[in-house]
């Protein structure tokens, strides 16, 4: 099953310094068909305006992905960790027991980015932080895993998770094969471009929602920059 869910339908909410789009229900926002998708739980579509971002707020029992499409992002965090994440590059939060952060764009530029939060397979733990880049050439033309909880992806992010976070580039007309279980969920958006996945079309920004197959191709109609989650 491949479902399409078009920029278009996606929740929207506009705070001047933020402008979000929510894949999943979230904050004033509540579809009960788009609540999660296997254990992914959130997938903002986030413009943060130049000098602004989110003040400091607590969050515990969810591991928290942001990827950065454009500008950067400083982190800040209640353990004393700070970071600076740029256009292409991953960070991951852990939140465990809990940890308080703030996350600002200090750019003169907007930053865009993807927060993508997902359900932990277990409560609590120690909180943690980590980031690192990952150059587009390296995944030019084939997945790579950003971040991850699954036996063998050692050189990714880690997370509490059943669950990877991956990232592809597609020139217009390569094609990329991911192989996952019937029983998994995949959620794979578009940052930028177009492509066809068995088939069936996403445009820029639409979300793509995967389960019951064995594997799915992926094609780019146009030069794709991609970014999936696969979860249990």
């Amino acid at each position: 099953m491949i479902e399409i869910r078009p920029f278009a339908s996606l929740g929207a909410a506009n705070h001047g310094w933020l402008d979000a789009r929510h894949h999943f229900s979230f904050a004033d926002y509540h579809d009960p068909g788009r609540v999660h998708w296997g254990a992914l739980r959130v997938w903002n579509d986030d413009t943060i305006a130049p000098k602004s971002g989110f003040p400091a707020h607590p969050h515990s029992d969810m591991e928290i992905v942001t990827y950065v499409r454009e500008g950067a992002i400083t982190h800040r965090d209640s353990l004393g960790n700070e970071g600076r994440t740029e256009a292409g590059d991953v960070q991951v939060m852990s939140a465990g027991t809990g940890i308080r952060h703030s996350e600002y764009n200090l750019e003169d530029e907007a930053t865009r980015l993807f927060q993508i939060w997902i359900v932990p397979d277990a409560r609590g733990g120690e909180p943690g932080w980590g980031a690192r880049p990952f150059p587009k050439d390296d995944r030019s033309g084939r997945f790579v895993t950003l971040a991850s909880g699954m036996e063998g992806d050692d050189d990714a992010l880690p997370i509490r998770a059943n669950a990877r976070v991956l990232g592809a580039s597609l020139k217009a007309g390569e094609t990329v094969t991911y192989r996952t279980d019937a029983s998994r969920h995949a959620y794979l958006v578009p940052a930028t471009g177009r492509v066809s996945i068995d088939g069936v079309e996403a445009q820029a920004r639409d979300g793509a929602a995967i389960t019951a197959l064995e594997g799915f191709t992926v094609t780019a109609l146009e030069d794709s920059e991609i970014v999936m989650v696969d979860a249990a």
